[in-house]
């Protein structure tokens, strides 16, 4: 049984020791996939984020490196929400995107974000959002969940903003790290998934599909680096220890 403390963290899997980046002007070698892990992408089109597991101090994390790219890293969730509501995590980023600004279409990218997908009853959706599902499964060859939520790094927009995707209301944002301060330093953020997702959509959610991470610069072509660790969901109320360093080759999925 998992410990009322501690579910099933993104980097508490085997660390993978993948190569280096290649030479400039060459593709890098895409490293395997963490154990568990799917790689999703947001378009056949576009260029995939570069994810890797790393070693930082003894500890390991994922680093990704988006160059005018757009993928993620997801994983079924197995666990209810209402069980384990609180989510936290550390995420780190090099820099801004500059050009970015998230409620339009054009320049919506992120240097870190992580990311929720719901179940719910789609047919009670509006026609707009309902023809956005199918629309996606015949562009992508998946369907679009009910609701995602995401938490972002923004450039500019305050904390705690609430931005809706340009292209659909059924994915929302909650800016969580804004601006230039920390940039280059670790950020250690918590939040209570069940309370977000109520005043975001105004409605109780549905069963938590999947979570995952994804750094973003597809559409202002920039070059950013983002560090992410240590995700995991706890009982609202539970102090949240810091979990101790996973020694490579030991796994810590519960």
């Amino acid at each position: 049984m998992a410990s009322a403390t501690c579910a099933t963290a993104l980097l508490s899997v085997v660390l993978i020791a993948g190569p280096a980046l290649g030479a400039p002007g060459m593709p890098p070698p895409v490293p395997p996939t963490p154990e568990g892990w799917e790689s999703f992408k947001i378009s056949e089109k576009k260029k995939p984020t570069y994810y890797q597991l790393i070693d930082e101090a003894g500890r390991p994390v994922l680093h990704a490196v988006a160059a005018g790219s757009a993928s993620g890293l997801s994983r079924r969730a197995q666990f209810s929400i209402a069980e384990r509501p609180v989510v936290s995590w550390r995420w780190k980023v090099s820099r801004l995107v500059a050009g970015a600004d998230n409620s339009k279409a054009r320049s919506e990218d992120a240097p870190a974000r992580l990311i929720f997908t719901f179940d719910g009853d789609k047919s009670k959706l509006g026609r707009i959002d309902q023809a956005m599902l199918y629309v996606s499964g015949k562009l992508y060859g998946r369907e679009m969940p009910y609701a995602t939520l995401m938490y972002i790094w923004a450039a500019k927009a305050p904390l705690n903003a609430v931005i809706e995707n340009p292209h659909t209301k059924r994915v929302q944002m909650v800016v969580v790290s804004s601006g230039p301060a920390g940039v280059g330093a670790w950020h250690s953020v918590s939040r209570n998934l069940l309370d977000d997702y109520r005043r975001v959509f105004n409605e109780e959610p549905g069963r938590l599909l999947s979570y995952g991470v994804m750094s973003d610069t597809d559409n202002t072509g920039e070059t950013i680096e983002a560090w992410y660790g240590d995700i995991d969901f706890h009982p609202a109320g539970i102090p949240q220890a810091r979990p101790a360093p996973v020694p490579a080759g030991k796994s810590k999925v519960r």
